[in-house]
């Protein structure tokens, strides 16, 4: 199961109390105030972990508590501090305040972490309130509460290359043959419901990770269709694979096509638009889509690969082009 949008509740753990007790030995008189200091409460800590790509596995519980600390013992002995509580999440995860709105932390890379519910403060002991002038104090302090708050965990993938185009523009089909990931493929539109990721070898150790994003149409970016789901994902691509169909089964034109998505694109984020795009036209094994191609290319200003997942027609220099796209685009350039 893909799930890229949790709600949880998180809380601190609470500080210990701390200890108001006296000194008893036998032979040693007015022993003195002995109270132990009472130990700091845990904090839950988001943790972005390598290897995972769903927040599934944190999805069924939504209430995270860190333990409180321990009470203050006679002797001076203080309470023990309590254990942080850690949520593992996927890289690519924001953190999001519920109620205030903002973002904590943009987890984007394995090991970041953020403190979403710092542990409350361990209370003295009646020793630490003795002074020359008050020997036998008997004041000692609660611990304070942990803090809390509700958040919102939102997954954006993060993948080298993002797979874009209408419904059944054949991006599964194409990420099954560039790589081992077998994404659901069938012949109705929104087959695709969430990215599915795939590792494409580009020779020796050098790889790129291309996702396949769940099918766009018109008004995606007001929230028709997968909308927002859709759109969230592929902020974080670096180059754009935009896939074209020469035949769409409901008469529209492949030029049309490609303007729509283009136009939700930059109706959703400017910035986004503006992204290193290769266009590929799919399914290069029909009759007469060659002429399409050759349509697209004349009116687009610009190369467009022929592909087809069937004969494995064009893979090679598709693979090629978004290699050299990368090349030119830093990570460091994710929003």
């Amino acid at each position: 199961m893909f799930v890229d949008r949790v709600v949880l509740y998180v809380k601190g753990g609470d500080g210990g109390r701390g200890a108001s007790s006296f000194r008893r030995e036998k032979y040693v008189p007015k022993g003195g105030p002995d109270g132990g200091d009472g130990g700091d409460g845990g904090n839950v800590i988001v943790c972005a972990v390598a290897g995972t790509d769903s927040l599934a596995d944190i999805v069924n519980r939504k209430h995270w508590r860190a333990d409180s600390g321990g009470n203050g013992r006679p002797k001076n002995c203080h309470g023990q501090r309590a254990e942080d509580l850690v949520i593992p999440v996927p890289p690519g995860t924001l953190v999001i305040d519920r109620d205030r709105g903002h973002v904590l932390r943009d987890l984007k890379n394995p090991g970041d972490a953020v403190n979403v519910g710092r542990g409350g403060k361990g209370g003295r002991g009646n020793k630490a309130f003795a002074t020359s002038t008050n020997r036998a104090p008997r004041e000692f302090q609660a611990g304070t509460l942990g803090e809390e708050r509700w958040l919102i965990l939102e997954l954006k993938t993060i993948a080298d290359a993002g797979l874009i185009g209408l419904p059944n523009a054949g991006k599964s089909t194409l990420l099954s043959r560039l790589s081992r990931a077998q994404p659901e493929i069938a012949d109705y539109p929104f087959t695709t419901k969430y990215p599915n990721l795939g590792m494409v070898s580009l020779g020796g150790e050098r790889v790129f990770v291309l996702a396949d994003m769940p099918g766009l149409i018109e008004g995606a970016h007001s929230g028709v269709g997968l909308g927002h789901e859709f759109l969230r994902h592929v902020e974080r691509t670096r180059v754009l694979v935009h896939l074209v169909e020469p035949f769409p089964p409901d008469g529209s034109g492949p030029l049309e096509n490609y303007r729509t998505i283009r136009r939700e694109l930059t109706l959703h984020s400017p910035a986004l638009a503006q992204k290193p795009e290769v266009i590929a036209l799919s399914k290069a094994e029909l009759t007469d889509s060659s002429t399409v191609r050759e349509r697209l290319e004349q009116e687009l200003g610009r190369e467009v690969l022929a592909v087809s997942a069937v004969t494995g027609e064009g893979l090679a220099k598709l693979v090629g082009a978004i290699s050299r796209r990368l090349a030119d685009e830093p990570a460091e350039a994710l929003p």
